[in-house]
């Protein structure tokens, strides 16, 4: 099948060596920039451990500086899955949302018809330009000069103008050989109903020339003239070459100004893109048209991680925001993001820096807003909660929307920011201290998780060697703090699975500081051999070491006492895992539906405290004598305690 140079060119455009190479190799992010698309790593072709793999995203390729291995995205997915030219284009099309093309044994015929259509356009910018310099574009030249745009400017952008004649392009480019079919299909001309002669789309008009990312003119939009115009902008019709919701004007140069650490901003309009352009701010870009599109949108995040919306201050303004968000919501990931930055009432980019200077522009981008501010705006913006009905309400349609976002840590940190904003709106009114969310107001509880601490009741007459006993030391959370000490005791006494359990490790809080001690050995260990492990926790630790071993409960627990079996203790430390995540998890959910109760009549607070007393029942029951009949063996077992602890299985699903 022969594919044609159009189609590799835009699979070329839509696609991010960065993206593609990621997904096989650690990125060295002490080396790179990826600011610029600038990514070091350890070559994905041959064994080394420094960051000799060199990834160029603007240039498209790759090169390893140890092996020579080269190439572009098309090679490295030939490379790295071993699959053949063809196939690589099909995997890269489908993750680019390109259809292939069928076999057409006129593919080449249809690539060079788009080249042709690129030369008409060419050729149309280039008479809109000249007609601007003459006797007939002044009134053009004019208001340019009272839009501040001097001769630089109009060169940088190509402004140009079309003279209100119904067939002066038409003639200019026939006279130049081009066919009066070939400029109708590229938009630039259109047909009358009638079937009379073709004649010009853009009259009286000032002209922006629309160019993809490598610089082709596609298309072009007009400013009219007349303040009477039925359309006071106009852009060319979508054509072989022009797809307005899969294009950005100023592609090009914004792509290269963020590289160089430029902000990516995108604005309404032409005029808005060219003044702040010229204020400075390089990466500049606007939809052509219409509303921001998915495709756009991942046009953007490709451009930059974190682009800002800049949008008028007025209603409709807002309302393309609020789209924008709608849009956004399911497609977010870690690294990419939104901002908003929300123009002062009545101004747009252009006008704010012609009234109030490049200075309040800078400002207004720096206070740019996240996408959760303005969700939450939307939700509560002119509503009053004076009631538990009317704050259910609010709840409900901010769950359906988090509940869009597809990416579950997203999803989480989304839900907790809405409970933070949530709190300084309703707090006041729920009896909590001043200060601090409700989750904060436990300041007399021991230091740990939240929710996890317990008050310590010790007599005051108690014998000194009573308070020192791990009952009177850990108050109500005596068993807690014997997991704990079983957890680092098997680690200690079986170091080759620090590595297993590293991530469930680090994670535990700990609240005996002799136990935090020895996790925090164990973790910066947790790489070196078994016997390594056993030497640095004796030489560092020895004593603290001693003195979690001579526990009671420690002193005879199989575990402990069979250093050989180490099925044994991989079994137990999931067992042991997996009880206190789920004792935890439940205490959570307690203080979680506790301030609910206090003013949220939450329909999932039943829900929630059932799975979490359900999961600490079966927690408890699967205590396990090394002797005894489980009906199933220890690695099935180990392998479901894990899945437990992984899926955190007490936690609502939603």
């Amino acid at each position: 099948m022969s594919l044609p140079p159009g189609f590799l060119d835009e699979l070329r455009t839509r696609t991010s060596i960065v993206q593609v190479v990621g997904r096989k190799v650690i990125w060295d992010m002490r080396k790179s920039n990826q600011g610029k698309g600038d990514m070091w790593a350890p070559c994905p072709f041959h064994q080394e451990k420094s960051a000799s793999f060199h990834v160029d995203d603007r240039k498209g390729y790759y090169y390893c500086f140890g092996c020579h291995a080269k190439g572009d995205a098309l090679s490295f997915v030939r490379e790295t899955e071993n699959v053949g030219f063809m196939e690589a284009v099909e995997i890269l099309a489908r993750e680019a949302g390109l259809s292939m093309p069928a076999r057409d044994p006129r593919a080449q015929e249809k690539s060079d018809h788009r080249a042709q259509l690129a030369e008409v356009m060419e050729a149309a910018v280039q008479h809109y330009r000249l007609m601007l310099s003459t006797a007939a574009g002044q009134g053009a030249r004019d208001y340019l000069a009272g839009r501040k745009l001097g001769a630089e400017a109009q060169k940088r952008f190509e402004i140009g103008f079309a003279p209100d004649q119904r067939q002066g392009l038409l003639q200019a480019l026939t006279a130049k050989g081009f066919s009066p079919e070939l400029i109708v299909e590229a938009g630039l001309c259109a047909k009358p109903d009638d079937g009379g002669a073709p004649y010009d789309r853009f009259r009286g008009r000032i002209i922006f020339p629309i160019r993809d990312g490598r610089g082709r003119a596609i298309s072009l939009g007009g400013r009219a003239m007349d303040p009477n115009a039925r359309a006071k902008y106009l852009n060319g019709p979508e054509t072989a070459l022009f797809d307005k919701g899969r294009s950005l004007y100023n592609h090009g140069p914004a792509r290269e100004a963020c590289g160089k650490s430029a902000a990516l901003v995108v604005c309404e309009g032409y005029m808005d893109v060219i003044a702040m352009v010229e204020a400075g701010f390089g990466g500049a870009v606007a939809p052509l048209g219409t509303a921001v599109t998915e495709d756009q949108l991942r046009l953007l995040w490709r451009i930059h991680d974190e682009p800002i919306i800049a949008l008028d201050g007025d209603t409709a303004g807002m309302r393309a925001a609020l789209r924008v968000i709608d849009l956004a919501l399911p497609l977010l990931e870690a690294g990419k993001a939104l901002r908003f930055a929300v123009m002062p009432p009545g101004l747009d980019p252009d006008d704010l820096i012609k009234a109030q200077g490049v200075e309040a522009m800078a400002r207004v981008l720096a206070e740019a807003k996240p996408m959760v501010s303005l969700l939450w705006q939307r939700e509560i913006e002119g509503k009053v909660f004076d009631s538990p009905e009317r704050r259910a309400a609010l709840d409900k349609s901010l769950r359906a929307a988090i509940k869009r976002i597809e990416d579950p840590s997203i999803r989480a940190h989304y839900g907790e920011e809405i409970k933070r904003l949530r709190w300084e709106l309703f707090g006041a009114s729920r009896g909590g201290a001043q200060g601090g969310p409700a989750g904060n107001r436990r300041s007399d509880f021991v230091p740990g998780a939240r929710g996890a601490g317990k008050r310590r009741f010790v007599s005051p007459n108690a014998l000194p060697e009573t308070r020192a006993t791990l009952l009177a030391a850990a108050g109500d959370d005596v068993s807690e703090t014997l997991r704990e000490a079983m957890i680092l005791g098997i680690c200690a006494r079986h170091p080759a699975l620090i590595a297993q359990f590293e991530a469930q490790l680090e994670q535990i809080a700990l609240r005996d500081a002799l136990h935090d001690r020895l996790r925090h050995l164990m973790l910066a260990h947790a790489a070196a051999p078994a016997d390594v492990i056993e030497e640095k926790l004796q030489a560092l630790a020895g004593a603290d070491l001693e003195k979690l071993l001579a526990l009671p409960h420690l002193r005879s627990a199989p575990p402990i006492v069979k250093r050989d079996d180490t099925e044994l203790a991989q079994m137990c430390l999931a067992e042991e895992f997996a009880k206190l995540a789920a004792v935890r998890a439940m205490r959570e959910e307690i203080a979680d539906a506790v301030e609910d109760l206090e003013g949220l009549a939450d329909e999932g607070v039943t829900w929630r405290l059932a799975q979490a007393a359900s999961l600490r029942h079966k927690a408890e029951n699967s205590k396990l004598e090394d002797n005894s009949d489980t009906g199933e063996d220890r690695a099935a077992l180990s392998a479901r305690l894990q899945a437990m602890i992984d899926g955190e299985i007490w936690r609502k699903k939603h």
